[in-house]
């Protein structure tokens, strides 16, 4: 059985979008009104959180738009977690630099959950995939430097891989790197072979 196409990405990210496009796939976008950045994780595993979350923005769109769009909806959450710690985004730039201090020197793992939705809801698939991430001793003028431009807004953790390693941030990585952006596409690719991508082209 195959998915439902085409992918109604049920975020507003422009990240995700770039990341499924750049596979050749067909996405149509329409974000949740789920705010997970006003929500608390409290105690819950941070896998079992961006599931949970993953799921919730999938059937809020689902509610949304199942009469009148057909495809796969596909749904992300992504949180950082340290000591046990769920770390989300920032709701101010004082957050991001504590977050920010608290991964120098140190490793901490980053994780997306996604949720695969056919919107006549008769298909769902729900995973979580897990990244390492090592900041090293990254000073705190380049800190200050950053948060100045206000690229900690909407990240999980405070930062975006991409952009910091262009930066110079001293940052390394075990997993897939998508994962920390925001959507796992090794994991995605498997299940949207690259030789059958949802808008039917090769």
């Amino acid at each position: 059985m195959t998915w439902q196409e085409p992918i109604i990405l049920a975020s507003g990210s422009p990240r995700r979008r770039q990341l499924l496009e750049s596979s050749g796939w067909q996405v149509s976008v329409h974000p949740p009104h789920v705010d997970d950045g006003q929500l608390d994780s409290r105690d819950v595993p941070a896998r079992a959180w961006v599931a949970a979350m993953a799921w919730f923005k999938a059937r809020s769109v689902l509610q949304e738009i199942a009469t009148r769009s057909s495809g796969t909806i596909l749904s992300a959450d992504t949180v950082c977690e340290l000591d046990e710690e769920v770390i989300g985004q920032p709701p101010d730039a004082d957050a991001a630099r504590t977050m920010i201090r608290k991964f120098r020197n140190r490793s901490h793992r980053v994780l997306t959950g996604v949720c695969l939705l056919t919107t006549d809801g008769v298909r769902r698939e729900i995973f979580a995939d897990t990244a390492e991430v090592t900041m090293g001793a990254l000073s705190d003028e380049a800190i200050e430097t950053y948060l100045a431009t206000d690229g900690w807004r909407g990240k999980a953790g405070g930062y975006n891989l991409f952009d910091r390693v262009a930066d110079g941030w001293p940052l390394e990585w075990i997993g897939d790197e998508s994962t920390v952006v925001g959507l796992p596409m090794r994991r995605l690719q498997k299940i949207f072979p690259a030789h059958e991508p949802l808008d039917g082209h090769a």
